[in-house]
């Protein structure tokens, strides 16, 4: 049978879709409140052609039926805040305890609002983005000065008549090359660097140690989030750590420290249970896998509909 005619046939006469008690307002919002749990987590993703959707899940249910509590188009917190306040009971909203978020304050606006008990939660790894993010920021200025340089160079060459032949550096590569090639040495720790990778960071932290220092800068901020199981001591270790950023004085780092001081309370809550948003990130994870499985969405309503099915 035609696949897209099955599809017809499953969704009109086979399942209950066309009965769906959600049916009329799915395409804006489903909420599923027996759902709630003491543990929740939230993320925004992209359903269909970068229409983005605010999603709760419920962790205890460990991303398999239960997880889905609440799925409505768009990320604007008041509208997001409303709708689950209508749709969530009250007592149901109290009883959660905790909830993961990453650093969007749209985000942080709509647990505040709707869930008012739970502790909020910082995702550490949305932190560590951040500081690796502002490494690479660095590399890739770097990149682009050697390409100026090369070009200006190959210029002069013309001019001269002189054919330009780039320096090779002691690993065979030129230093638009070097940059280039260092991007995934900059997100590892220097233990797991193979032979070739360590020569390579050492020729590049002896011609940029500006690079080595912001390396360490993002290494240290994962070290306390990789070490500390208290938050006493997370709070001095954060404060030591922002005051080398600060004295470091990178531009792409302050803003980094910045960010962190905006969220420094809900960051340092994850010292207590060490809880994150891989529940979320993982719950996104299969709904872009479902969506690729189908070749995309055409019809949104139906596509939820099975999420629900499947998760709710």
């Amino acid at each position: 049978m035609n696949g897209k005619l099955l599809e017809e046939q499953y969704a009109v006469h086979l399942s209950d879709y066309t009965d769906w008690d959600q049916l009329d307002h799915s395409e804006d919002h489903v909420v599923f409140p027996d759902n709630v749990g003491e543990y929740l987590a939230i993320d925004e993703t992209a359903l269909s052609q970068g229409e983005l959707y605010t999603i709760v899940t419920n962790k205890a249910a460990k991303g398999n039926k239960g997880s889905l509590v609440a799925m409505v188009k768009g990320t604007d917190s008041d509208r997001v805040k409303s709708i689950l306040q209508r749709k969530i009971p009250l007592n149901k909203r109290l009883m959660v305890k905790e909830v993961t978020l990453d650093m969007a304050a749209s985000m942080e606006q709509i647990v505040r609002k709707t869930f008012t008990k739970a502790t909020l939660v910082t995702d550490r790894f949305h932190v560590q983005k951040l500081a690796y993010d502002a490494v690479q920021q660095m590399r890739i200025e770097l990149r682009w000065e050697a390409m100026e340089l090369e070009n200006k160079e190959i210029e002069l060459g013309k001019e001269v008549g002189r054919p330009f032949i780039a320096a090779k550096l002691e690993n065979g590569d030129t230093r638009k090359q070097l940059l280039a090639r260092s991007r995934y040495i900059l997100f590892k720790k220097k233990h797991n660097w193979s032979s070739s990778q360590a020569l390579r960071a050492e020729i590049l932290f002896k011609l940029y140690p500006q690079l080595e220092k912001a390396y360490e800068l993002s290494q240290q901020l994962g070290e306390i989030y990789h070490c500390v199981k208290d938050k006493g001591v997370a709070f001095a270790k954060l404060a030591r750590w922002y005051d080398k950023v600060e004295k470091a004085g990178f531009k792409s780092f302050n803003t980094v420290a910045r960010s962190i001081q905006a969220h420094y309370l809900t960051i340092l809550n994850y010292f207590e249970r060490r809880s994150t948003n891989a529940a979320a990130e993982s719950f996104n994870a299969k709904i872009k896998a479902f969506r690729n499985q189908f070749r995309g969405v055409r019809n949104v309503s139906f596509f939820i509909y099975r999420l629900a099915k499947i998760y709710a």
